[in-house]
């Protein structure tokens, strides 16, 4: 893990521009909240925070993604969300005081930017409208966890492996002419992991969907979604 204090880390593209929670920010509001930024580099495979651990900070991701995930009770890993550019953790450690609830690991090398805990309050009584975005992403992220624990139950697999290809392809997506072009931020062990079902049945339903010609596998990274409408019907959205 490297640490850097200077925001010219950020290749002279201030980082919390990337962010949609700063996006209500004019030039010298960001300059001034860039002068209060710590930058740290995590290689993949390195832990960004542990389950339990106190954390006096906020961590936003400015490039990479990284897993946030839990052991269940029979050792298993369940991954509860991928955090990608512009996203951030570590909230309900300055909102409630509160110990963390999962650990978060680098699924790529990662550059993140930190704020502290009293640097982020300040931040919070100098620009209320911040506060308001922060607390609407948490309600989408309550929403979509809340969908995640009923789908478990309720959405079958076919709804589940659809729903995670839009996801991923809102998240990681980019056009081309054949369709929509996934760089996979998980592997497929690690999709299952994120929906609950086995390593295989991820693989079966992935053969399913490239046999009927909805999806196609350009390699173990990526996919292109060749038939979104008929994706979209799959996932039951």
């Amino acid at each position: 893990m490297k640490e850097n204090c200077n925001c010219s880390h950020c290749s002279n593209e201030l980082c919390i521009r990337k962010v949609p929670i700063f996006s209500s920010l004019n030039h010298d509001e960001v300059g001034k909240i860039a002068e209060l930024i710590i930058h740290r580099d995590f290689l993949k495979g390195e832990m960004l925070l542990h389950d339990g651990e106190k954390s006096e900070s906020i961590v936003i991701m400015h490039e990479g993604s990284a897993k946030a995930f839990k052991y269940t009770p029979d050792g298993r890993e369940q991954i509860l969300y991928v955090f990608s550019e512009g996203d951030f953790f570590g909230e309900q450690n300055l909102l409630s005081n509160r110990l963390a609830t999962y650990s978060v690991e680098a699924l790529t090398p990662v550059k993140t930017c930190i704020l502290s805990k009293n640097q982020f309050y300040q931040l919070l009584y100098q620009h209320p409208d911040i506060a308001v975005k922060i607390i609407a992403e948490l309600g989408e992220r309550m929403i979509r966890l809340e969908n995640a624990v009923q789908g478990m139950g309720v959405r079958n697999v076919d709804n589940r492996v659809g729903g995670l290809l839009l996801e991923f392809a809102a998240k990681y997506g980019s056009e081309s002419k054949e369709g929509t072009v996934i760089q996979l931020p998980l592997s497929r062990e690690g999709m299952a992991n994120y929906l609950g079902v086995a390593r295989e049945t991820v693989s079966r339903k992935l053969s399913q969907l490239e046999n009927e010609g909805i999806i196609r596998s350009m390699n173990n990274k990526s996919i292109v979604i060749l038939d979104s409408e008929a994706l979209t019907e799959i996932a039951g959205i």
